[in-house]
């Protein structure tokens, strides 16, 4: 002890402060006193015991041999001599430094035993980590979105098919995805397809660069909210990811012409891109993709600084476009859509959806239906200088126009409705009215004309002037309708519903009145009677004056109907009953949300209903006690219940 006692300080013994330059390793260091410090290596379980001797008036510490004493490099050296993916994924058990280790090691790096031959390698697996198709898909969100648990994915899933999809939305706040937790990814799941990237902030340009270049597979690249990326990722997964067919982009406002231009450039077989609020994409962005994407076929871009011009080089380079989607483009006018029609380039163009675009007008939507004759589908979203006439003059240049869908265009009144009835008749399958306040029921005088023989879908929807005499109209119409739905109409009666219904030779299969708060049982019974062997899926949410008496018709004549909605309707345990006892009803799905007057004795009905039921809404039945709730959960075992 006199040594120790008679120590008057010098590099051979560390008083108090830190022994470390680097702070992060003073973290190993277990503090025992005022003037003593012992290394203490961080793992999960001590491999060896390393006891304090003392022998005198000295101590010394003796401690056995360890792996874990191995430097990275010699670690490194061993696990890329692995023989087999399984024994990888049990080495990553051991430790997260070995985890971290082993996600490091790519395809490159791995180096088969010596005198092992072909034969052998693929026998007992020695590159079974890098030889998987991308059968397998995982997602992290929120706090489980980690480097850890990156690292941990590619190695686990590469000796199990391969990662061909990897999803990540949100990022922990305190160990968030970095590109670390991404290079891991690249090195190790070379077969990954698919990869979506959402709302991570601390993802930048080094990680997707390691994804572009160890991942060449790549089909599908899905960016959302990841301020951090710019041109120069996108162009080095252009480079390196040539089998690209699927492009998203949302609010990421430091990707912008470049990354496009490169994209159109090295992807050859881009099919579908989106371009959604990327405040750095223009005009030379959208040229620079278009003018070198030949088989580009989807395409969607929405809330974008672009002008006319674009829409000029989308009418004349879209020449493989299929679908289109212009969404809330204030800076396009109705020139634009003119040009855009007049380009010739949009001839195999089968859907067009614009929402919230000032171009739309009754020339520009005119010349875009003259342009694409073989337009089938169109959904009109808030177009507000869209009139009757531009409308009319759209549906006689569509010649093709299957189905058609005005949502919120005020503009839009009873004679553009009708008259785009009378010049579609030929092909016009399926037409809806959405929120649009323009129209007003008003007494029409129609022309002599031959009815709209190929109309099988209509849908009036939360259109508050739409009353009985318009449905008149409808009933000379649409005599072969299928699919009805009038959904938030006030104003209609019986007298407006029942001939529009009965006017069907065809048999109605879908039909939804929810909200037409004036129908009543009457219109239930015809329906039955005259539609019950066609009539698969039934709404009646909200139809306040529907009793008893129409469950009664359905249990007695609706033999197909699977699906049926009787929320907030006058309906008793007695009609429940009635269903029950229907000897031929097969319902998989029933709502009885908001009925106040069923109650616990419709709980023999239910039970003979679950036999089939794969669904059953009783939220807000108030006079259902939740005993009798949890005796339903446990006696229908194979039905979602929602209460």
């Amino acid at each position: 002890m006199s040594k120790v006692l008679g120590f008057s300080g010098g590099d051979d013994f560390c008083s108090g402060g830190s022994i470390y330059a680097n702070p992060k390793e003073a973290s190993f260091f277990l503090p025992l006193g005022p003037q003593v410090d012992v290394y203490f290596p961080p793992r999960k379980r001590s491999r060896v015991n390393a006891p304090f001797v003392f022998d005198g008036e000295w101590f010394e510490q003796k401690q056995k041999t360890s792996i874990e004493a191995l430097p990275d490099e010699c670690l490194f050296e061993i696990f890329r001599r692995l023989p087999a993916g399984e024994d990888r994924s049990a080495c990553a058990c051991v430790s997260k430094r070995w985890l971290m280790l082993l996600s490091s090691i790519c395809k490159d790096e791995i180096c088969a035993m010596k005198n092992t031959s072909a034969e052998n390698i693929e026998k007992d697996g020695y590159d079974v980590e890098f030889g998987g198709e991308g059968y397998l898909s995982r997602s992290l969100e929120g706090k489980k979105a980690t480097d850890v648990r990156l690292a941990a994915i590619a190695v686990g899933t590469a000796s199990r098919g391969g990662l061909g999809k990897l999803s990540i939305r949100g990022s922990n706040m305190c160990r968030g995805v970095t590109s670390l937790g991404l290079r891991a990814v690249a090195h190790g799941c070379p077969s990954l397809k698919s990869f979506s990237l959402w709302n991570v902030s601390t993802v930048g340009d080094e990680g997707l660069i390691e994804i572009a270049n160890g991942c060449h597979q790549l089909e599908k690249l899905d960016l959302c909210k990841c301020p951090a990326v710019t041109d120069k990722a996108l162009a080095a997964i252009a480079k390196n990811c040539q089998n690209l067919t699927e492009l998203s982009l949302e609010s990421c406002p430091n990707v912008g012409n470049e990354g496009l231009r490169a994209i159109g450039k090295f992807c050859p077989n881009l099919r579908s891109v989106t371009i959604k609020d990327c405040t750095g994409v223009s005009d030379q962005g959208i040229a620079g993709l278009f003018s070198t994407s030949l088989v580009l076929t989807k395409v969607k871009l929405q809330a974008l600084s672009v002008s006319d011009l674009s829409l000029a080089v989308i009418g004349h380079y879209g020449k493989s476009v299929t679908d289109l989607v212009l969404n809330c483009l204030p800076n396009v006018s109705e020139k634009g859509f003119w040009v855009m029609g007049n380009g010739s380039g949009l001839k195999k163009l089968k859907s067009l959806t614009v929402a919230s675009c000032r171009g739309v007008t009754d020339i520009g939507l005119e010349a875009v239906g003259k342009g694409c004759p073989n337009l089938k589908i169109a959904h009109l979203h808030k177009c507000a200088f869209l009139s009757d006439n531009g409308l009319i003059s759209f549906a006689k240049a569509a010649s093709s126009l299957e189905s058609l869908r005005l949502e919120e265009c005020h503009r839009i009144t009873q004679f553009g409705f009708f008259g785009v009835l009378f010049n579609c008749g030929a092909k016009l399958k399926s037409i809806s009215l959405v929120r649009c306040y323009g129209i007003k029921d008003l007494n029409l005088v129609l022309p002599t004309i031959s009815p709209c023989e190929s109309l099988r879908s209509l849908t009036i929807c939360n259109c508050p002037g739409f009353g009985n005499a318009s449905l008149s109209v409808l009933r000379k119409l649409c005599p072969k309708l299928q699919h009805v739905e009038l959904s938030g109409l006030d104003g209609v009666t019986d007298a407006g519903v029942l001939p529009l219904l009965e006017s069907s030779e065809a048999g109605l299969v879908k039909v939804n009145l929810s909200g037409c708060t004036n129908v009543t049982d009457k219109v239930v019974s015809s329906l039955a009677n005259l539609h019950g062997w066609t009539l698969e899926n039934l709404n009646l949410d909200g139809c306040r004056n529907i009793s008893d008496a129409s469950l009664m018709a359905i249990a007695e004549n609706c033999a197909l109907l699977c699906d049926l909605d009787v929320s907030k309707c006058s309906i008793t345990d007695a009609g429940i009953a009635a269903l029950a006892h229907a000897q031929q009803i097969n319902l998989q799905i029933l709502s009885l949300s908001g009925c106040a007057l069923v109650s616990d004795r419709s709980l023999p009905a239910l039970r003979k209903l679950g036999r089939t039921l794969l669904g059953l809404n009783i939220q807000h039945c108030n006079a259902i006690n939740s005993g009798t709730v949890d005796m339903l959960v446990e006696l229908l075992w194979r039905c979602d219940i929602l209460s």
